[in-house]
C-alpha cells in the first residue's frame, strides 16, 4: 500500500504537520520516524484487537477481553497490570511511572456494541482496510473507532517514545471496563477499590482517547457528556396473573388482557404528545439550563455546511419542529431524553400468527444533562407509573451513570486549546457530548477531577455497520493513524507544560 501524502514520506508529513510545537516534544523527528517503522505492526494489532469482541450484552469475549487488554497495557510498557473482578465484567488497571512529577488518567472501553454481519458489506471482525472515496483508506470493524482505533493510536505513541530512547514527560494511571456498551453497569466498583481510587486522586485529570475531527480537518472540544441509564419495562405472564404465560389464541383478547398495549399504554404516559418532550412527573426539575457561555459557543458551531453534513450523515431533511440548526444543536445539548430502543411483542415474521402475546418488552435509555442523576432519574421513572397505577409494568435498570461537566480553564481543556491554536488546527468547543461515557465518576465525588475527551483523526458508524477509522487520509489537513499517534505524543508533552504552570 502507498504510505505518501502529497508527495511527501509519511515521516516527513508527521513532523510538517506539527513542526510549531517541535519545541515541546524533544526529538520529535526521532519519535515521528519510529511511529511510521512501527506502522504495520500497529496495525496488525489494531486488527487483532477488533478479532477479539467483548460485548457485555451477550456475555461474550468476557474474562478474555480483560485479560487481553492487560496483556495490551503491559506490550505498551506499563510496569503493571491487574484485572478488577467485578459482579459483572471485569476492568483492568494498570501504572506506568516514568518518574515525572505529573500524572494522568486515561480511561479504555474494551468492549464493543452487538453486530449481524448479514448488514455488514465488509466482516465486522476482520479489521478490512477499504478505500473511502475522497477520504484515503479506513479500516471497517466493531469498535475500531468506538473506541479501539484511538486507544491503540495512543498505545503506539507511548510504544514510539520508549523506543526513541526517551521516557514520558507524564506518569500514566490507566483505567480500563468491559461494560461501557450496558451503561458502565459495574464501573463504579472499580473505582471504589482502594489501590485504583489513590492512585486516580493523583492525577491532573482523566481523559478518552477519541476521534473528534471532521472532514474538513477541524477538530473538537468538548466540556463533558450527558449522562445515561438503561432499562427494561416488562409485562407479562411474569409480573401479573391477569397476563398469559405465553402467547395464546388472539381470540381470547375478548377476555383476557393484553400485555403488548398494556406497554403501550404505559410508555405513552412517558412522553407528551409531540412525541418527544419527556413528561414524567417532575423530570426538569432539577436540569440546568445553558448559560450564556455555551449557548455562545454553540451558537459559534452553527454553520449551513457543518448542518448540511450532520443531517446527510444521519439521513434527516429536518430536525423537530423544522427548527434552525442553532435551535436544534441547544435542544441537542440541553434536553433530557427518554428514548425507546427497541419494542418487541408477539410475532415479528412473515404475515400474521393470530397471537395475543404472553410477553412485551421494550428497552429504553435516558439521556441526563446536569444537575440531574442516575438515582432521581430512575426513582421519578417508578414513582410516575406506580401513581398511574402500572404496578404490572416490572422496571429492571440494567446500568447507568450522571452527566459529566469539566471547566474551559481546565488544565485538560487549556492543553487542548493551545495545542490546536499551535499546530493551527481549527476547532470548536462543544457544552457537551450529547452521547455519553461515565466521566462523571472521575469529576464527581470523591476524585473531583477534569474529565474530557481527546484525539485527532476520523471516523464513524460507531454502534451501526461497516464503523470505520481512517487509516490513510488524503487531505495533509485530516489526521490518518500515524498522525493521530503523534497527537497523542504531543499532547502528552504540552499537558506536562501546562500542568507545571
Amino acid at each position: 500500500m502507498k504510505r505518501d501524502l502529497a508527495g511527501l514520506s509519511m515521516v516527513a508529513a508527521i513532523a510538517l504537520m506539527a513542526a510549531p510545537l517541535a519545541a515541546e516534544t524533544p526529538q520529535r523527528d526521532v519519535i515521528a520516524a519510529k511511529v511510521d517503522q512501527q506502522h504495520e505492526a500497529t496495525i496488525k494489532a489494531l486488527r487483532d484487537w477488533i478479532a477479539l469482541p467483548t460485548i457485555a450484552a451477550e456475555k461474550r469475549g468476557t474474562p478474555e477481553g480483560a485479560e487481553y487488554m492487560r496483556q495490551l497495557a503491559l506490550d505498551a510498557g506499563f510496569q503493571q497490570a491487574k484485572i478488577i473482578p467485578t459482579d459483572g465484567v471485569p476492568a483492568v488497571f494498570a501504572t506506568l511511572d516514568q518518574g515525572a512529577p505529573t500524572t494522568l488518567g486515561i480511561y479504555f472501553m474494551y468492549d464493543v456494541k452487538q453486530f449481524d454481519p448479514a448488514e455488514w458489506n465488509a466482516p465486522p471482525l476482520e479489521g478490512r482496510l477499504v478505500e473511502r472515496p475522497g477520504e484515503g483508506v479506513s479500516m471497517v470493524g466493531r469498535g475500531v473507532v468506538n473506541q479501539k482505533g484511538p486507544q491503540m493510536a495512543f498505545l503506539a505513541a507511548i510504544k514510539a517514545i520508549h523506543a526513541s530512547g526517551r521516557k514520558l514527560p507524564v506518569n500514566i494511571v490507566l483505567v480500563a471496563e468491559g461494560e461501557e456498551e450496558v451503561a458502565s453497569t459495574h464501573f463504579d466498583q472499580v473505582i471504589a477499590v482502594p489501590e485504583v481510587q489513590a492512585a486516580l486522586a493523583k492525577t491532573m485529570g482523566v481523559f478518552i482517547p477519541a476521534a473528534n475531527q471532521n472532514r474538513d480537518g477541524s477538530a473538537e472540544i468538548t466540556l463533558g457528556a450527558k449522562g445515561a441509564v438503561e432499562f427494561q419495562l416488562v409485562v407479562g405472564g411474569e409480573t401479573s396473573d391477569k397476563y398469559p404465560k405465553t402467547d395464546v389464541h388472539s381470540s381470547n383478547h375478548a377476555r383476557i388482557e393484553s400485555p403488548a398495549w398494556r406497554l403501550v399504554k404505559a410508555l405513552d404516559t412517558l412522553v407528551a404528545d409531540d412525541g418527544h418532550t419527556p413528561a414524567i412527573d417532575g423530570w426538569f426539575e432539577n436540569v440546568q439550563p445553558l448559560t450564556a457561555r455555551q449557548k455562545e459557543l454553540i451558537a459559534q458551531a452553527a454553520n449551513p455546511e457543518r448542518e448540511k453534513q450532520e443531517k446527510a450523515l444521519l439521513g434527516v431533511g429536518k430536525w423537530i419542529g423544522d427548527e434552525d440548526y442553532q435551535t436544534s444543536l441547544e435542544r441537542f445539548y440541553s434536553q433530557p431524553t427518554v428514548n425507546i430502543q427497541g419494542l418487541v411483542a408477539g410475532y415479528t415474521g412473515e404475515g400474521g400468527k393470530t397471537v395475543l402475546p404472553g410477553r412485551a418488552e421494550a428497552k429504553l435509555e435516558f439521556r441526563l444533562v446536569p444537575k440531574m442523576t442516575k438515582a432521581e432519574a430512575v426513582s421519578k421513572l417508578k414513582a410516575h407509573l406506580a401513581k398511574r397505577g402500572f404496578d404490572d409494568v416490572q422496571v429492571t435498570v440494567s446500568g447507568g451513570y450522571g452527566p459529566n461537566e469539566t471547566a474551559e480553564d481546565s488544565v485538560l481543556i487549556r492543553a487542548q486549546k493551545r495545542m490546536f491554536e499551535e499546530k493551527g488546527i481549527a476547532y470548536t468547543i462543544r457544552p457537551r457530548n450529547a452521547g455519553s461515557w461515565p466521566g462523571v465518576v472521575f469529576n464527581g465525588a470523591p476524585l473531583n477531577l477534569p474529565a474530557s475527551q481527546f484525539g485527532l483523526g476520523r471516523g464513524g458508524g460507531a454502534h451501526a455497520p461497516n464503523e470505520w477509522f481512517l487509516i490513510e487520509s488524503s487531505d495533509p489537513k485530516v489526521y490518518g493513524l500515524d498522525e493521530a499517534t503523534m497527537a497523542y505524543v504531543d499532547y502528552l508533552y504540552v499537558l506536562a507544560e501546562e500542568a507545571a504552570r
